[in-house]
């Protein structure tokens, strides 16, 4: 109820309140260019790697068919007369990047659900420094380990192996990259609230339902994430397939013969005596652009799987 002739009161409106600091810290403006340099580096870093891979390749599609060399089935840039048709290559990386992951996946998969769900804080402690010391392991050991103790070992199950095959090579290329999947995948798996695990147990699941149907499910953003960095790791691997698998560019999938893949062409090439300028030398930069193709739409795709799978916890 208002009275007649009595003043109207005014309430002032709310003044924002912004916190500034006082005192300029010269220090944090430091340290913001230096995190922005840091990422600086890495973005002409990789254009860098683009336009030193660029440049070369496009001299040689101007000398060679993209067609012929996407669709060719042989492989001889060396030989009279040439033929540049890279299937050869491409196919003898996706045999041995399938038989690792054939091996990374399922035991790097196992391994982390182990770590996480049924291993004692004790236990976790040592196994996963243990387990994580493969990955240290240089490869070039790993191609020698499978040279001469896993293809003899296959020979010896009956095996007709020859002395480079796909299948030592990429069985041990895929012990290596079992730290990689379980590693990354276990600290997915431990970031699942602890809430969704008494949930499950309480409506009458056990350990491996728990497990396998509630924590595999809720980190299935960073398990995807540990795949795709372990494909990423095995199409790029240099060292064991030069040694353990071969340099003869078969279109085969046969996994007891001796391929080449495109990392090892470009590993073997690039320490030759080829001219440089020439149309052979150039087929380094042909190849080396299609792997780094291969990887970025990799890359893309798991991003797009990440972000699908992605599960966010309060």
């Amino acid at each position: 109820m208002s009275l007649a002739g009595a003043p109207e009161l005014t309430v002032p409106a709310a003044v924002p309140l912004v916190l500034r600091s006082e005192r300029k810290h010269h220090g944090e403006k430091l340290i913001r260019v230096l995190l922005g340099l840091c990422a600086l580096v890495s973005v002409v870093t990789t254009v860098g790697i683009v336009v030193s891979l660029l440049f070369p390749a496009l001299e040689f599609f101007a000398e060679v068919s993209p067609l012929d060399f996407f669709t060719g089935t042989t492989w001889a840039p060396l030989f009279e007369p040439a033929s540049f048709g890279v299937v050869p290559l491409l196919v003898g990386t996706l045999s041995v990047t399938f038989w690792a992951l054939l091996v990374a996946i399922p035991f790097g998969l196992g391994s982390a659900i182990y770590l996480s769900e049924y291993a004692t804080p004790r236990r976790r402690a040592v196994l996963k420094p243990m387990l994580e010391i493969l990955a240290g392991i240089p490869t070039v050991v790993y191609g020698y380990f499978a040279l001469i103790a896993v293809t003899p070992l296959l020979r010896q199950l009956g095996l007709q192996v020859e002395i480079f095959n796909v299948l030592a090579g990429g069985l041990v290329m895929g012990v290596m990259l079992i730290p990689t999947v379980a590693s990354l995948s276990e600290d997915a798996m431990s970031a699942v609230p602890q809430g969704l695990r008494d949930g499950a147990y309480g409506l009458g699941a056990d350990k491996l339902q728990v497990s396998t149907r509630v924590i595999v499910p809720a980190a299935m953003s960073g398990i995807i994430a540990s795949f795709v960095l372990a494909v990423s790791r095995a199409v790029g691997e240099t060292m064991i397939v030069l040694i353990a698998v071969g340099q003869q560019p078969k279109l085969t999938f046969d996994p007891m013969q001796s391929i080449e893949t495109m990392t090892a062409f470009i590993g073997a090439t690039g320490n030759g005596d080829l001219p440089t300028g020439s149309i052979e030398y150039k087929t380094i930069f042909a190849v080396g652009l299609t792997l780094f193709v291969i990887t970025l739409v990799m890359n893309v795709f798991s991003i797009r799987l990440v972000r699908k799978y992605r599960e966010v916890y309060d």
